[in-house]
């Protein structure tokens, strides 16, 4: 039984930073997605059982990921490694699929992870910078090849050459081909209803994206993350409760949400890079899990200030005879809730107000100082993402042209945020 949350017609009409202009709904930046399941004749897979082993894929990705965890260096460049045929590799990643995709009832952790374990090994192959010119080399090797057969006329003479730019830009076609189906099938797993998305398997999908440059799938799976009916299984039936997306809990781990981003700027994709910011940094369970973790023990201490202050002047008034202990107690108590209260005073202001970090996105003017700190970490995203698809030279700042960057200025504004404030860019002061 599939929840109907789960069918969702994705919108191709509008870019992600578009819709968040045009659109003022709660859930903002849902990314524009084409549909995942490609439309193919069914073929019947046998299903896996349940207690066989992991997969070859699997076994490599374990084996390498303990062997560089335990010396804590990647693979040497130079050493020689197999190159895999794309061809099984991607019938092994159907067939996990498929046999993940069809299994009844609810699915373990374990089970989840063992099939996300195997789109990673095949992104592990397909990515490694020592196999990728040597899968290059062989598909170029073979079109070359085909194309000259193809290129005889009848006497076997050569018709026409086609130039090197043609067919370099040819070669990786199979290769990006097979890039896809790989990350569409860590897609459908980690999308599949009965999957309940726990901070592991979203970490891993991550890894498997950023690996395969794909990032365009994950401000939908971070949506997911907080929004995902929780399944249950009730009388033999798998049955689906509403969870609250806004609860601190749902918030996507920091660590998480800044290494998606990275990917999406690796990959060039300001789409994808605003929408994991919107799903990430911007929602109400991210600022939520910042004040929990970082404003509540603070705001506790500052709480209980007064009651231990009215303890310590007790005890101070304990240490002088010139006046009677209730008024030594009361003077000395207004002094240390004084010193408290103003440093306090200061050092907020002196942490909210701190601009030395900032260097295209500061904050407009009347933006209270509050909000400065707990959007502190969307901005700073934003920041990076304007460092990052505009010039890299600070004179040149501000004379980006384009409809995507002026549809990012934009979209900065609306954010109270300004992009190349005037009267901070370099040179225009004073």
């Amino acid at each position: 039984m599939f929840h109907p949350r789960m069918a969702r017609r994705p919108r191709t009409d509008l870019c992600q930073i578009c819709e968040l202009l045009t659109v003022r709904q709660p859930n903002l930046a849902r990314r524009s997605l084409a549909t995942i399941v490609a439309s193919r004749p069914s073929i019947s897979v046998p299903k896996r059982p349940s207690k066989s082993g992991p997969s070859i894929l699997t076994t490599r990705y374990t084996a390498s990921a303990q062997r560089r965890a335990s010396t804590g260096t990647e693979v040497p460049a130079g050493q020689a490694k197999e190159v895999p045929n794309l061809a099984e590799l991607v019938a092994s990643v159907g067939r996990t699929k498929q046999s993940f995709l069809g299994q009844d009832g609810l699915p373990e952790e374990e089970a989840v992870l063992e099939a996300l374990r195997t789109c990673a090994a095949a992104a592990e192959l397909l990515m490694d910078s020592t196999v990728q010119p040597k899968l290059s080399n062989l598909e170029f090797q073979s079109d070359t090849a085909a194309s000259n057969l193809l290129s005889l006329d009848e006497n076997g003479r050569k018709i026409a050459k086609s130039s090197p730019s043609t067919q370099q830009s040819a070669t990786p076609a199979r290769l990006k081909d097979v890039i896809g189906k790989v990350s569409e099938a860590a897609y459908a797993i980690i999308t599949h209803p009965p999957v309940f998305i726990t901070p592991q398997l979203l970490e891993l999908y991550v890894d498997i994206q950023a690996r395969l440059v794909k990032p365009g799938t994950l401000p939908q799976v971070f949506t997911l993350y907080g929004e995902k009916p929780l399944p249950r299984v009730s009388g033999g039936t798998i049955k689906y409760v509403a969870q609250n997306p806004n609860k601190a809990s749902n918030a996507v781990p920091p660590q998480v949400v800044e290494k998606a981003l990275d990917a999406a700027i690796e990959a060039k994709d300001l789409d994808a890079a605003v929408g994991i910011v919107e799903t990430g940094y911007a929602s109400k369970a991210f600022v939520r899990a910042k004040i929990v973790r970082k404003a509540l023990v603070p705001v506790s201490a500052f709480a209980a200030a007064p009651a231990a202050a009215y303890v310590l002047a007790t005890n101070l008034s304990q240490f002088q005879d010139t006046m009677d202990k209730s008024t030594a107690t009361g003077i000395a108590f207004a002094g240390i809730l004084a010193y408290v209260g103003f440093t306090a005073t200061i050092g907020v202001v002196a942490v909210t107000t701190a601009n030395d970090q900032m260097k295209r996105v500061t904050w407009a003017q009347g933006t209270p100082l509050r909000q400065r700190w707990i959007r502190e970490d969307e901005r700073a995203a934003l920041d990076k993402i304007a460092c990052s698809f505009g010039f890299s030279e600070s004179y040149k700042y501000g004379e980006e042209e384009g409809s995507e960057f002026q549809s990012l200025r934009e979209y900065i504004l609306r954010k109270g945020m300004v992009l190349d404030q005037i009267d901070l860019m370099e040179g225009m002061s004073g």
